[in-house]
């Protein structure tokens, strides 16, 4: 009998470690990885912004503890919770496919292969011709774009009184909008898979001009200053490509499968940040694994890269463009396995410094911040971070100036001319802090408010006293158990001629609308789904590189 429990045991542990019963899951886990860890973790599990889960580092790891970080998340990390998507034997055989994965093929960017995924839907000169005006605005210069990430698409809404104009599918997790700043009726999406879409926004209901399949997971996007050209960059397979902005037609490829990455090896690279700057006729994109910025210069024949930066850091991400003096002379990019933000120099094509942003801080600019200080009487910048509640503060020598803790990990920092603060997000941090946003006062750089969103009411406090400055009563939305949700809110941007900050509320499927000078709640625009990335055509036409 003893021996039949010592076997049974035996047997027990065996179905543990060989994949803790994941045949019980139905999950087609290859193909949800792609779509919701890959992003982090990267194609070949070689890890990003999220931990390297190749089996070399995984296998030893408890099975256990793997599956209940993937379905409770892990605090103070990017790593999401997955308990609502996910069973415990999706998440058991899960790890099992991590524990045990042979690696990937990753094909190389070609130009024939992405120009094979062109598009054209609509004639843009006969619309060009048809609607000189815009047809649901006054200017096209008042919508504002909004990502609809579970949605797969993209809404544009009136972003003076935030009605929604229409919707229109653009890709799985659609990431990145930007606006045509020479022509601004013309805007663009690119979706986490890989799909770029073009909209003109004089027509009734914003309609699609054409549409390219680029790879199969992408994320930046620039247009460079004179309206010619757009960058596209990829993460699958690894590369930039460069299309003409009037017809999205694919002009040339920039293959990133064989880099110098920071520690001497020699591998493929995803590219990440895609900047376009007004200083000088050039984009840069970054690499993600690499380590690199390239700078393209768009007016020589061939379209060559002109700039080779290495040894910026570990896993390069976002960033934006210095204004002020000599706008958009600088790029401040994020190294986010590093704990920087390198400052490449367009004019010398070279890496100024090194901006050291705190141990395990993993800086996240997304737009950054960049203001004048009166009482310095020096341009400052700013960006969030990941891993740590707390917004860090550089001025125009690049010197790290204040670190002003927040609630927690955040996505976005921003701000504009209209508003005495910088707004940043907590959605990283835990429920009890990722239903605020920190208003910090861009002149004593201090914390100046704190707005949160609850399930009933909604409040703008003072951070000191405590005091409530404000309140309104907010609609509570319930979850599929009927339970009321805490609203993840984050990504403030300026909107209505600087009279508004709009916020997106992402499990509550709508935005609220804030007065950009107090913090006051104004309006929601409700029936929207994960809206994420809200993007102001008028406030991204005096923005460098957005």
């Amino acid at each position: 009998m003893r021996l039949n429990k010592l076997a049974m045991s035996v047997a027990a542990i065996a179905v543990v470690a060989s994949g803790l019963a994941a045949d019980t899951s139905a999950m087609d886990v290859e193909k949800v990885f792609e779509k919701e860890c890959q992003g982090c973790h990267g194609p070949n599990h070689e890890g990003g912004v999220g931990s390297d889960l190749r089996p070399a580092v995984t296998a030893k790891k408890n099975a256990y503890e793997l599956a209940a970080t993937i379905l409770n998340g892990k605090a103070g990390t990017a790593m999401p919770p997955f308990k609502e998507k996910f069973s415990k034997a999706d998440a058991d055989k899960m790890v099992d496919y991590i524990q045990h994965f042979k690696g990937r093929k990753i094909n190389q960017l070609t130009l024939d292969t992405v120009k094979s995924g062109w598009k054209k839907l609509n004639d843009r000169m006969e619309f060009f011709k048809k609607y000189p005006n815009p047809a649901d605005v006054k200017k096209n210069t008042d919508i504002c774009f909004v990502t609809e990430r579970d949605a797969e698409r993209v809404a544009f809404v009136d972003g003076t009184t935030g009605k929604i104009l229409s919707k229109h599918p653009a890709g799985f997790a659609v990431h990145v909008t930007v606006t045509n700043k020479r022509q601004p009726r013309y805007a663009y999406s690119i979706s986490r898979s890989g799909l770029v879409t073009m909209f003109d926004l004089n027509t009734p209901g914003q309609q699609k001009i054409a549409e390219c399949q680029v790879g199969s997971e992408s994320r930046g996007l620039a247009v460079s200053p004179d309206g010619k050209y757009l960058m596209a960059g990829n993460y699958t397979p690894g590369g930039a490509i460069l299309m003409d902005a009037m017809t999205l037609e694919p002009l040339k490829v920039y293959p990133t499968s064989s880099v110098i990455k920071p520690n001497g090896d020699i591998d493929s690279s995803r590219v990440a940040g895609i900047f376009d700057t007004p200083y000088g006729p050039y984009i840069a994109f970054a690499l993600k694994d690499g380590g690199h910025v390239y700078i393209v210069d768009y007016s020589k024949p061939g379209f060559p890269i002109v700039g080779d930066i290495p040894n910026i850091g570990d896993i390069l991400h976002d960033g934006f463009l210095n204004e002020g003096k000599e706008i958009g002379r600088y790029l401040f990019i994020a190294s986010q396995g590093s704990d920087v933000v390198g400052v490449v120099d367009f004019k010398t094509k070279s890496l100024v410094t090194k901006i050291y942003t705190g141990p395990a801080s993993k800086p996240h600019p997304g737009q950054g911040s960049s203001w004048f200080n009166e009482t310095l009487g020096k341009q400052l910048g700013a960006t969030v971070n990941m891993n740590l509640g707390q917004v860090t503060i550089w001025d125009d020598h690049f010197d790290v100036i204040r670190h002003i803790p927040t609630g927690g990990g955040g996505l976005f920092v921003g701000t504009s001319e209209h508003t005495p603060f910088i707004w940043a997000d907590n959605v990283l941090g835990s429920s009890n802090v990722w239903n605020q946003v920190h208003l910090i006062n861009k002149q004593t750089l201090e914390l100046d408010r704190i707005i949160t969103v609850g399930t009933t009411e909604g409040t703008v406090t003072d951070p000191v006293t405590h005091k409530v400055l404000y309140k309104w009563k907010v609609p509570t939305v319930k979850d599929a158990k009927g339970e009321a949700v805490v609203p993840r809110i984050l990504h403030a941007e300026p909107a209505n001629h600087g009279h508004w900050t709009m916020i997106s509320e992402w499990n509550a499927g709508r935005i609220g609308i804030y007065e950009a000078k107090t913090g006051n709640f104004v309006k929601y625009i409700e029936g929207l789904t994960t809206p994420t990335f809200t993007y102001s055509i008028e406030h991204r036409q005096t923005i460098p590189g957005a």
